[in-house]
């Protein structure tokens, strides 16, 4: 089997590229370096990895790597932390929504070449942004309000061209939405302007490594933005790989969306205090301060993850814990080498 990712240079983009190609895939990956810069990673040597630097928006491009593809997933897309949403609100509606046309349309002409079995969109958790139902299943997107960040917005367009797509073209899709990932590999984006907590530049505005990152620097008191009371689902991304992979596979993923998430919720303040005592153990006491959040800082956000299990086999168990000890020693090392 072949497989083509878009935005396979990025977070979740590396961890989806070493999980197809333990699963014996022959992986195309696509990217324009566009977040981070030029980056190698250990799969690059690969001999079923190729690697082709271009821009997803280029149709023609994409038609051309889809023609002897089996599968499709289109990661790409203009992503970052929260800091994002408001500063690059116009420039992340308009951007994602070249890339996803440019997808579909190279998708529709592939899978009527009689060789592309489905496309799989990477949706995400910020289509629920204004969801009054929690847990969440899948559907209520349609029930809620819709998003007020114009990247929630867009994302939930992403899943109405994958209908459209389908309803006029026949093209077979899987929806999946991963919740807060986190692991290693995420850097400062090229295009991030400076922006302090406390003392701190922040390396991402994701919650996990810029928390790490100030207790690292021996921030105290560690400066939170909000009230801490914020919840989320924080994910592995070699789960939320795996669980993608059961997505692209599945004969009962067919035309259907999925929330890949872990089921532990985990309040920003409980994750602040996990990180403090896995770095300054019981040595130093936690004090912190709640600074101002940024718009569409969405404060309870947990997803009903019963049909990923149903119906895919699985579920993300990697514990929070496991996850935060490789986390700390990725950025600790990253500091010393001046990337964060």
């Amino acid at each position: 089997m072949k497989i083509l990712i878009t935005g396979s240079s990025g977070f979740i983009g590396g961890y989806l590229v070493d999980e197809f190609l333990s699963a014996g895939y022959d992986v195309v990956g696509l990217d324009n370096f566009s977040k981070y810069g030029p980056i190698s990673q250990t799969h690059s040597e690969s001999s079923r990895f190729q690697f082709v630097k271009g821009d997803a928006k280029e149709e023609a491009l994409l038609k051309e790597l889809l023609s002897d593809c089996d599968h499709f997933i289109a990661g790409a897309a203009m992503i970052g932390g929260i800091s994002y949403f408001h500063r690059l609100a116009f420039d992340l509606l308009a951007e994602n929504e070249l890339i996803t046309a440019a997808s579909f349309r190279a998708a529709i002409d592939a899978h009527a070449s009689g060789k592309l079995q489905k496309i799989t969109v990477i949706s995400s958790s910020m289509v629920y942004e204004n969801a009054e139902t929690f847990p969440t299943p899948e559907g209520a997107q349609l029930e809620s309000p819709p998003p007020s960040s114009t990247y929630g917005f867009q994302k939930l367009a992403t899943e109405y061209f994958a209908l459209g797509a389908w309803q006029q073209y026949e093209l077979p899709y899987t929806i999946v939405r991963p919740f807060n990932c986190v692991g290693i590999g995420e850097r400062r984006a090229t295009v991030d302007e400076e922006v302090l907590s406390g003392n701190i530049r922040l390396a991402l505005s994701h919650v996990v490594p810029d928390i790490v990152q100030k207790v690292l620097k021996g921030q105290k008191p560690l400066h939170l933005l909000g009230d801490g009371r914020q919840v989320r689902h924080y994910t592995y991304g070699k789960d939320l790989a795996r669980g993608i992979r059961c997505a692209v596979e599945h004969p009962e993923a067919r035309n259907e969306d999925f929330n890949l998430s872990t089921a532990r919720q985990t309040s920003v303040l409980e994750l602040a205090e996990l990180i403090w005592k896995k770095i300054h153990g019981n040595q130093v006491p936690f004090e912190y301060v709640s600074d101002e959040p940024f718009p569409h800082d969405v404060q309870f956000r947990s997803p009903d993850v019963s049909k990923a299990e149903r119906v895919l086999g699985f579920r993300a168990e990697t514990p929070l814990e496991e996850v935060l000890d490789e986390v700390i020693d990725w950025i600790r090392a990253e500091i010393e080498k001046g990337t964060i």
